[in-house]
């Protein structure tokens, strides 16, 4: 058959293993497979590019006449410039050579026995975005490669002249993190955050100057890549929603204030700036790895999201449902996330992220609390907020270390649920698109059969109920407690103007989202 798309090909070593969760599978991981996706990009329509390590096997096989090499280098991100082949279809098409080494001769059985073309032609008209997603994806994984690598910068920076890092130890310790029964049993009401002196501030290096070195950063981007690889392909619950709620995260933390100080932050075009004051925000600005670990939740907290709600998963009885109980997306993402961490191919990265066993833990502990509080259904766990939130920033309250690490923590979890339901503080036409997203996401679980009710008969009431009890007092809470200055503000005014127009244009947009629905399910 003739391709109808642009397609590569890649050999190499490649880590494979069954990945756990909603939707067990095998899958590949590695610098092949990283390599492979960024040449996709750069193939041609009809074409096969091959890259130098596939065109090498095949020469060595006596195939030499099957490949072409491309009159230009190709751009790789990560490697820098390639030489790539073209495959020559035609003589890939004539009589096979006598000497043929096992895993090629394996690999042509495999084809030249595929005489189903149609099933092949199936697979590839199944797969027609799969260019376009492929590049959207990578952009995003840019951005958040990006965000972070700046924070890891400010990490190095923050500990100045230190003595080298004890890797046996750390690997020990390392070792013995995360292995109870479950994620949300390590749940701490109040987190202890890191303090810095004046002395210390002083001996932390310029963090535009630290380079976290080309292999940490490959690997950082390894690791977002297989991240989103693991975002299966819902409506709403995916990889761009996960960027989303990252950059809500990075723009809230670049306007934390403290109440009694002002500005915690600078606010810089690129990057994160900490203003050197141990003070302020409740210590949440004066710890590059608080900032970390909260960015680095939202970009891993609904991973492998299994596209319907935690009630139903109960419901289902299923094998992730029965080992958590409650919480059950949140505390998968979180498992599966630090478990593919703590491969021994993130050795670099993740000796940028923590240096001692104390950064360590605090780094598990806030990933741990924050992607447990984009659980917003779990009754219990939002009394405790409440209770706490109101403890936090009563006025009584005694103003030392563990209050402000009380009002850090509360400052943290609202920070990521404001940030997981951004849409609806944003542009009315941002709400308008991700509600139909996720209004597509649970009508598709229902007409899959994995609801009970019908979402669209309530939709309409349902928003309104959302904006009048989730939302708004949720916005209404980032402007009393003043930590996140003007977008507290900014916030609120967009929650209420959308549920104002929400309450106008609700009904027929739900009639559009059904019609919308229809049409794009049409076979």
């Amino acid at each position: 058959m003739e391709p109808t798309k642009s397609l590569f090909s890649r050999s190499g070593q490649v880590t494979a293993g069954v990945i756990r969760g909603e939707r067990s599978r095998f899958q590949l991981f590695g610098d092949t497979m990283n390599t492979a996706a960024r040449m996709e990009s750069t193939s041609e329509r009809n074409r096969i590019q091959v890259s130098p390590a596939t065109a090498d096997l095949l020469v060595a096989s006596g195939r030499s006449a099957w490949i072409i090499a491309r009159n230009d280098n190709v751009f790789v991100k990560g490697k820098g410039e390639m030489q790539t082949y073209w495959l020559n279809t035609k003589a890939a098409k004539g009589p096979k050579p006598a000497r043929f080494s096992n895993e090629m001769s394996a690999v042509s059985e495999t084809l030249s026995n595929s005489s189903d073309s149609s099933s092949i032609r199936d697979t590839i008209d199944n797969d027609v975005d799969g260019i376009e997603a492929t590049t959207k994806r990578e952009r995003l994984v840019e951005y958040n490669v990006e965000v972070l690598t700046s924070l890891l910068q400010q990490i190095i920076a923050s500990r100045g002249d230190v003595v080298a890092r004890n890797h046996k130890f750390i690997s020990r310790v390392e070792a013995t993190i995360g292995t109870g029964d479950t994620v949300l049993e390590e749940f701490v009401p109040i987190i202890p955050l890191k303090r810095f002196n004046a002395g210390d501030l002083s001996k932390r290096h310029e963090a535009s100057s630290i380079d976290i070195g080309h292999e940490a950063k490959t690997q950082l981007r390894n690791y977002l890549t297989n991240v989103a690889s693991m975002y299966p392909d819902n409506p709403f619950h995916n990889f761009e929603h996960a960027s989303h709620v990252t950059a809500s995260v990075k723009k809230l933390l670049t306007r934390i204030v403290n109440v009694d100080h002002g500005n915690g932050l600078k606010i810089s075009t690129d990057e994160i700036d900490l203003v050197d004051m141990a003070e302020h925000s409740y210590g949440i600005t004066s710890d590059p790895l608080t900032q970390f670990s909260v960015l680095f939740s939202a970009i891993i907290h609904d991973m492998d999201h299994p596209g319907v709600p935690n009630a139903q998963l109960v419901k289902e009885n299923t094998r992730r449902a029965q080992i958590f109980k409650k919480s059950v997306a949140e505390q998968n993402s979180v498992e599966l996330a630090w478990a593919m961490l703590m491969d021994k191919e993130y050795d670099a990265l993740r000796a940028c992220i923590y240096h001692t066993e104390e950064d360590l833990r605090r780094f598990r502990q806030l990933v741990v609390n924050t992607v447990m509080a984009t659980d917003i259904v779990d009754k219990e766990l939002q009394a405790l907020r409440k209770a706490r939130w109101e403890t936090a920033f009563a006025d009584t309250l005694l103003q030392d270390e563990t209050s402000d690490d009380c009002k850090a923590t509360i400052v943290i979890e609202h920070l990521i649920q404001a940030s997981d339901v951004v849409h609806t503080m944003q542009h009315w036409h941002i709400y308008k698109s991700w509600n139909q997203k996720f209004f597509m996401e649970c009508y598709g679980a229902y007409k899959s059969g994995r609801a009970d009710s019908d979402p669209s008969a309530n939709w309409y009431k349902g928003e309104i109920g959302f904006f009048d009890f989730y939302v708004i007092p949720l916005a209404k809470k980032l402007e009393s407690c003043g930590v996140f200055g003007v977008s507290s503000h900014e916030y609120l005014n967009y929650a209420t103007s959308n549920r104002d127009e929400w309450a106008r244009e609700g009904e027929k947009l739900v009639q559009q989202y059904l019609a919308n629905y229809e049409e794009m399910n049409k076979h």
